[in-house]
């Protein structure tokens, strides 16, 4: 909800800031590398000057970028107003790797960086631009504090500072005042009205629901909150990964080529998130054989689902739910591994089992914040889930920054409590990247993670090739019958 001079956060943003402790921090990140350029002078140097002002000029189309947290007198639910003390400065920094700098120095320049939190006394991001890198590359590490965005967000950001063709042009920043932060007593008085505004819309909402019609959506939201709420209820077993994690990460990816994951989801049905999950599930097989844990037992993911309309494109602030669901680590052949996240999955959506957790979140948009912080203390207590996997379809023409072409963008999802591995997917350009970030101590062989991610894809799209593709068996079968 916008109000001339500020804007009051909703349930589900809120809840990122409550998710956030010291050693969980709450930010998501992508690491995009670019290659050329006229920002790189013959030593691989970036001017990072003429960066700051490429990004000065884009400011307008994000203008949550010049916004801090401000907070409601007595309730404390949190606002966005302007910073009136904005330096661009502060938001774009410089940092570099000894020349050449490998592949493997950026991880670890990477990891460094994602361990340091955001500042709540300023808007919520940062764009580390990293020189040095070998091959004429550099990097753009760009934090965003969850509250701010999601994945589709994060993208859509991304766009906005980047450009579609290559142009060495740098525009002009447009002219911005931050409009002045609202009085208490103005707070106040907005607060009771939109309570008030609340209260009447839950009265209208139960006269509408005596209609059979309305009985009958109620009815599937409260299926999809019970289903959301029986599964998480259930505290995960141990696990290789879930331990209490410190402020300290090791960071990892890899690359898939999306036309072969797109083959392999054609010759066996299902989705693109089926394969996706299906590799992760022989990944973490392989992880808990070589820790020797059993993996018979109920390991379950988190896994956001997208509720963005097409008309909120482009718009900040979190639009997405989540199934919880367990993958089947006890399968030892690929496709049987397959065949169950698929069924799984098919369930999830027939079920539309991604509206139970809108329900939680959007309570606080109309009670106060004390409910939502008891709740994500439940779920923290509970551990529903041993790994988040999130997917992010990216752009698949390619980007610039000025003129120079992106060439990979590698994405990077924060832990929760007792979370010691997170997994984060993002397509562009035909790639598909895979970003593992892990705790110091929790997974300190997160590069051999990686290695299985790629090991388990393959066996997986080695199997796909023998089977028929979807129609063929179907075919079959008719013949058959």
């Amino acid at each position: 909800m916008r109000t001339d001079g500020y804007e009051r956060l909703s349930g589900l943003d809120h809840s990122f800031l409550h998710f956030e402790t010291q050693n969980s921090y709450m930010h998501v990140a992508s690491t995009c590398l670019f290659r050329g350029g006229s920002s790189l002078d013959g030593d691989g140097g970036i001017d990072i000057a003429r960066a700051r002002a490429h990004i000065a000029s884009r400011l307008h189309l994000i203008p949550r970028y010049r916004q801090r947290l401000g907070y409601v007198p007595v309730t404390n639910d949190p606002i966005w107003v302007d910073d009136d003390r904005f330096d661009l400065e502060y938001h774009v920094r410089h940092s570099h790797l000894p020349h050449p700098g490998s592949d493997a120095q950026l991880k670890t320049l990477c990891a460094r960086i994602l361990e340091r939190p955001l500042d709540r006394r300023r808007p919520l991001w940062e764009i580390w631009l990293i020189e040095g890198l070998e091959g004429g590359r550099f990097a753009m590490l760009s934090k965003v504090h969850h509250c701010m965005v999601d994945g589709i967000a994060g993208v859509d950001l991304l766009a906005a500072l980047l450009n579609a063709a290559p142009d060495a042009t740098v525009g002009s920043a447009e002219p911005w005042r931050p409009a002045p932060p609202p009085t208490v007593t103005r707070l106040l008085r907005d607060e009771v009205r939109r309570r008030t505004d609340a209260s009447a819309a839950i009265v209208a909402t139960c006269a509408r629901a005596l209609t059979p019609e309305a009985r009958g959506r109620i009815a599937g939201t409260v299926g999809s909150l019970w289903g959301f709420v029986r599964s998480g209820t259930r505290t995960s077993g141990e696990t290789p990964i879930n331990r209490p994690i410190g402020p300290h990460r090791r960071v990892d990816w890899v690359e898939l080529d999306l036309e072969q994951v797109k083959h392999v989801k054609r010759r066996l049905g299902g989705t693109l998130n089926d394969v996706v999950l299906a590799t992760v599930a022989g990944a973490m097989r392989r992880l808990f054989l070589d820790r020797r844990a059993p993996v018979a037992g109920d390991f379950r993911v988190l896994i956001p689902v997208s509720v963005r309309a097409a008309s909120e494109r482009g718009e900040t602030g979190n639009r997405v739910s989540a199934w919880l669901a367990p993958l089947p680590l006890g399968e030892s052949r690929a496709l049987d591994r397959f065949r169950a996240i698929r069924d799984t999955t098919a369930h999830h959506r027939d079920h539309r089992q991604e509206r139970g957790p809108e329900v939680l979140t959007r309570t606080a948009d109309w009670t106060t914040s004390l409910p939502l912080a008891l709740a994500i203390g439940a779920i923290r207590r509970t551990r529903a889930f041993d790994l988040i996997v999130t997917n992010v379809p990216g752009p698949q023409l390619p980007l610039y920054l000025l003129d120079a072409e992106m060439i990979a963008a590698h994405p990077h999802v924060p832990l929760f409590e007792n979370q010691g591995l997170g997994i984060a997917l993002l397509s562009y350009a035909g790639r598909l990247a895979i970003g593992l970030v892990a705790d110091w101590d929790v997974v300190p062989d997160v590069h051999r993670v990686a290695g299985w991610v790629e090991a388990a894809f393959a066996e997986l799209r080695d199997a796909a090739c023998g089977e028929p593709a979807p129609r063929a068996r179907k075919r079959a079968l008719q013949a058959v019958a």
